[in-house]
């Protein structure tokens, strides 16, 4: 280099491009398989969700309901989280999102871990699209001891993968009565036929019995709108798919691995409508869901899901994370969650939210803004990976209690109390009519 500098751009990354070419538009493939993306949160403070603030009134009347209800003063234990979330029973407005880290998630059998533990929370939890493709509807295994994120657990004889074991994990562990096991599918996934093997499979029949068994149509997500899934495979085994994706030379003619991309499927309202009503009619004992990346015309799309019988649409904000996504489209592309919300009417159907929640204050804002409950991605496989056993349900608990004390604090004890007036935005400024 001639120690040439150019002040205000970004070096490293250009130079990195000079460097590697097409690589570059991609994360570093040394963190494939053990880092999950996502958007960073905006210089200042993080995104809109992030700055804005929950605002406690003065007067309290729906304390006061309470306080005639118990005969006493209400306390934060007195907060109702119950939630029905796509035609499920919840103890709490929060499920489980699709993981787009199929590698993360299949590592050491962490996507069977965050199903145990979502089933004993007795939360909906969302198989993602690519989990079939990837690591198999259910074939069974013997390979001795399994690394559940830190922990090491001994096995005897063959255990289950891929779909299946999520399924039968989650099945065994949830109460009566509680939850749910969404199935997503892509239209590009449609010639696998995930549905129609669910849908008459012995290991979900339970769930099929008791309205526990959703399907969910997958138009995209939050960290690529407009693009399909991503993952970098070996050149081998790219070459035996190339008739079915798209393999690129992304790395280097010469590199090991090879990026396989598919297509995000084509839709317009009446394709959509039609997706919809195909689902109810071929499959009338699961419920419906859709879910959509963040475009601009969310709103509309997920009006025309509404209408057409879907029982919950899931909006993936711009925050929303992945296993493998090009920066510029992490960075640059997407409405942000709170402007999904904001651009999407209130309808009796389940609206969900996902995108970086992790916490009780974003997971609160979500919900005063109009969604029905939020979804953990990330950060659920973050908590599996720290304790395999207990680490998704603990991180849960504490996400509860922030919830609790926050509702409590606004004198509001069930969650469609929730509304507009309790979040201030410091865009907005001083409006006292919000206040």
């Amino acid at each position: 280099m001639s120690g040439l500098s150019a002040d205000g751009l970004p070096e490293d990354l250009i130079r990195r491009r000079a460097l590697d070419g097409t690589a570059a538009v991609f994360p570093a493939l040394d963190g494939y398989g053990r880092r999950l993306y996502g958007a960073s949160p905006a210089a200042g403070g993080g995104d809109e969700l992030d700055r804005a603030r929950v605002v406690p009134p003065v007067f309290v009347p729906l304390r006061l309901e309470k306080l005639y209800e118990l005969g006493r003063e209400p306390l934060y234990g007195d907060v109702d989280l119950t939630t029905a979330i796509g035609g499920f029973a919840s103890p709490l407005p929060l499920f489980v999102c699709a993981f787009g880290s199929t590698q993360v998630a299949g590592a050491g059998d962490l996507g069977r871990a965050v199903s145990e533990q979502a089933g004993r929370l007795g939360i909906p939890m969302v198989i993602g699209e690519n989990v079939v493709p990837m690591h198999g509807y259910g074939r069974r295994v013997d390979d001795g001891p399994v690394v559940l994120g830190k922990s090491t657990v001994p096995m005897h004889g063959y255990r289950e993968t891929g779909l299946l074991s999520r399924i039968r994990a989650y099945a065994a562990a949830v109460p009566d009565g509680l939850g749910g096991v969404v199935v997503q599918q892509s239209t590009e996934d449609a010639d696998a036929e995930v549905w129609n093997l669910v849908y008459s499979d012995p290991v979900a029949t339970e769930l099929l019995n008791t309205g526990r068994l959703a399907f969910e149509l997958k138009i995209g997500q939050g960290a690529k709108p407009g693009l399909g899934g991503m993952t970098v495979m070996p050149r081998a085994a790219g070459a035996s798919v190339a008739g079915q994706f798209l393999v690129d030379d992304a790395f280097g003619a010469d590199a090991p691995t090879v990026l396989r991309s598919s297509s995000p499927g084509t839709f317009t309202e009446e394709i959509l409508r039609q997706q919809v009503h195909l689902m109810r009619n071929n499959y009338p004992r699961a419920r419906t869901w859709v879910k959509l990346h963040p475009g601009r015309d969310v709103g509309q799309a997920a009006e025309v899901a509404w209408a057409a019988g879907a029982d919950a649409v899931t909006v993936d904000g711009a925050e929303g994370g992945t296993g493998w996504a090009p920066p510029v489209f992490l960075g640059q592309v997407g409405l942000p969650l709170a402007e999904c919300l904001r651009r999407i009417d209130k309808h009796e159907a389940s609206l969900l939210a996902s995108g970086r929640v992790w916490e009780g204050g974003r997971a609160l804002k979500c919900l005063a803004m109009g969604a029905t409950a939020v979804g953990l991605g990330r950060a659920a496989l973050l908590a599996a990976d720290e304790d395999a056993a207990g680490g998704l349900v603990r991180l849960v608990r504490c996400l509860e209690l922030e919830l609790r004390l926050l509702m409590s604090a606004l004198g509001k004890y069930a969650v469609p109390d929730l509304g507009a007036e309790d979040l201030w935005f410091p865009s907005e400024g001083s409006d006292r009519d919000r206040l």
